[in-house]
């Protein structure tokens, strides 16, 4: 079996519209910490030199959200009320949901935008690929190129509401993008909003959810190393964040041989 890193880094020197704060306690600074940790808590003398090298464990400490680098929204994420009853957090949402069969659609064609219901006809149809219930459908948009820069936040195709109903419909549960955000850009929103009035066309894709539960992959990476659009299975378990909207993931591709 094959398995390809399909995750975006969580990388504090990339730009973020929420920055990652990363600092680091090196091993040399470990030992001196826990010198002074021993002899507060124990009151022994732990010299820093007794261990090998001068050196104990380094300590990464990190400020973000959850919503950083390759992660899971959670049904919670999209609102407080569900027609379902109420939106469950990451931590509650079934495990089965991030290990199954999965097809990858190319709207990699459309550029700035958003497409619908019948543009994820057309390319289930192109591949011959009949969607089973709880299959991953995943969207390569080209956007991950512009990953750790601005671009990646305004650079890349949406869903609208038809296309996210019509795969819930199907039995999708798990459906994922290589973009910011499933939802088209902020400011296309916006600017078909104030062109028609209509607030459909906002975040369309996440209010999905309030209709009918289920969760997003946002930020993949690198759907461009697979060799064929289905045929293997994703991973993608969300971390156990209790309470949280959503949970940072390690998304692989399962490809066997």
């Amino acid at each position: 079996m094959r398995i390809i890193d399909l995750s975006s880094p969580i990388d504090a020197a990339g730009w973020e519209p929420d920055p990652v704060v990363h600092e680091t306690m090196t091993p040399a600074e470990g030992a001196r910490h826990m010198s002074e940790e021993v002899r507060e808590h124990f009151g022994l003398v732990l010299d820093p030199a007794d261990l090998p090298g001068g050196e104990l464990l380094s300590l990464d400490t990190l400020t973000l959200t959850t919503h950083t680098g390759t992660h899971v929204d959670a049904p919670s994420h999209y609102g407080s009320v569900g027609d379902y009853g109420p939106p469950r957090h990451i931590d509650r949402m079934p495990l089965d949901w991030f290990l199954r069969p999965a097809v990858v659609l190319d709207i990699s064609d459309v550029g700035v935008g958003v497409v619908g219901a019948e543009r994820v006809r057309q390319e289930l149809e192109r591949l011959d690929y009949h969607v089973r219930p709880l299959d991953i459908v995943l969207f390569h948009t080209g956007a991950a190129r512009h990953a750790g820069t601005p671009a990646l936040f305004t650079d890349f195709t949406g869903l609208d509401g038809s296309a996210v109903d019509y795969l819930l419909d199907l039995g999708v549960r798990v459906i994922g993008t290589d973009a910011w955000s499933l939802d088209a850009p902020v400011g296309h929103m916006l600017e078909r909003y104030r062109e028609t009035g209509d607030p459909s066309v906002l975040w369309p894709a996440h209010f999905a959810g309030r209709r009918t539960e289920y969760c997003q992959i946002e930020r993949l990476g690198q759907l461009d190393l697979l060799e064929r659009p289905f045929g293997f299975r994703i991973c993608c378990f969300p971390v156990k964040v209790a309470g949280a909207g959503a949970g940072w993931t390690r998304a692989v591709a399962l490809m066997d041989e």
